[in-house]
């Protein structure tokens, strides 16, 4: 037997083999691969779980439903580009579990609705090559996404933005929207961003689900802005005992009370900013008639979403 007989490719080992041999691999030689052969090319390119690992792994904590929505309504456009010329059918589209909480949150192009709608099933999945070319995207900067910048100081608040990853510089660019003009921000470093945790646009009050179950020592979020036709922020606060009330947990009836007591412990004691008083029956957008400007309110039971405002965002001493 020849020398050149005993040679082994790699194209020669089971597929499982090779599978486990690409999970290894980063993205950026798992894009080197591709260009090998036609056999690589699709295999890389098309294993779901390849680009899914990496995806998760990376930019898990910080993409969320909206940026997903975001990143399929931008494809569906192209697509609805593209089909007015070459392809109009879009029956290959396909969703990832859960990711649309109804028809109504998929892309308003009227042209193609019915089709997306159509497509949009149960149990489905992205496509890998979409998983693949979100990844790439994400690492390019080239994709903006809709995400929450927590501002960093004395003040826990969090803004809704547009990112986009600097790959340069191993930061962010943000976009802060308003009704007058946007801002932009360079440079918003990784512990700075998180998805948005509820699906509520800037400009709207959210809808508070937990007013009644409020009781001292929790942890919320509560929208709060300076003026009306700004958005709203996210700011960070414990629920805390009335004045009447020793603080003794054995005897305190402050959660039987229709009065919520907020505080914000990142100011300094005797701070006019330290505390405010909410009824329960709290209107978002209408505020209590003293502070207008308050939204609506979400308890935290995360205990690693409450570790992050208290770790990553917070750079003040006054936090008691």
């Amino acid at each position: 037997m020849s020398h050149e007989e005993n040679k082994t490719s790699l194209l020669d080992l089971h597929e499982q083999i090779l599978e486990c041999i690409l999970e290894r691999l980063s993205p950026t030689d798992l894009c080197n691969m591709i260009r090998v052969c036609s056999f690589f090319r699709d295999m890389c390119s098309c294993c779901y779980h390849l680009w899914e690992k990496h995806l998760t792994q990376k930019w898990g904590k910080i993409i969320g439903d909206a940026a997903y929505r975001k990143w399929i309504g931008d494809l569906a456009y192209q697509e609805w580009q593209y089909s007015h010329t070459a392809r109009p059918n879009l029956s290959y589209w396909r969703w990832k579990k859960g990711l649309f909480h109804s028809p109504r949150n998929a892309p308003q192009f009227s042209a193609i609705k019915p089709k997306l709608e159509k497509s949009c099933k149960a149990g489905s999945t992205l496509p890998a090559s979409s998983v693949k070319a979100l990844y790439l995207a994400l690492e390019s900067g080239k994709f903006w996404f809709p995400a929450q910048s927590g501002c960093s100081g004395v003040v826990l608040l969090c803004h809704d933005a547009q990112v986009s990853y600097d790959y340069r510089t191993d930061t962010f660019r943000a976009r802060y929207p308003s009704q007058v003009r946007t801002t932009t921000e360079e440079n918003v470093k990784w512990e700075r961003i998180r998805a948005p945790p509820v699906d509520t646009p800037p400009f709207t009050p959210h809808v508070s689900d937990c007013l009644h179950d409020l009781k001292p020592g929790d942890h919320i979020e509560i929208q709060w802005k300076s003026h009306e036709k700004r958005p709203y922020g996210w700011w960070y606060a414990v629920v805390g005992h009335l004045e009447q009330c020793d603080g003794n947990m054995n005897h305190c009836r402050c959660h039987y009370s229709d009065t919520i007591v907020v505080e914000f412990n990142q100011y300094p004691p005797g701070s006019m900013w330290r505390r405010t008083m909410l009824s329960r029956k709290h209107n978002p957008g209408e505020g209590n008639g003293v502070d207008p400007l308050y939204g609506g309110i979400r308890k935290l039971s995360d205990e690693e979403e409450i570790s992050k405002w208290l770790r990553l965002f917070f750079r003040s001493s006054y936090i008691s």
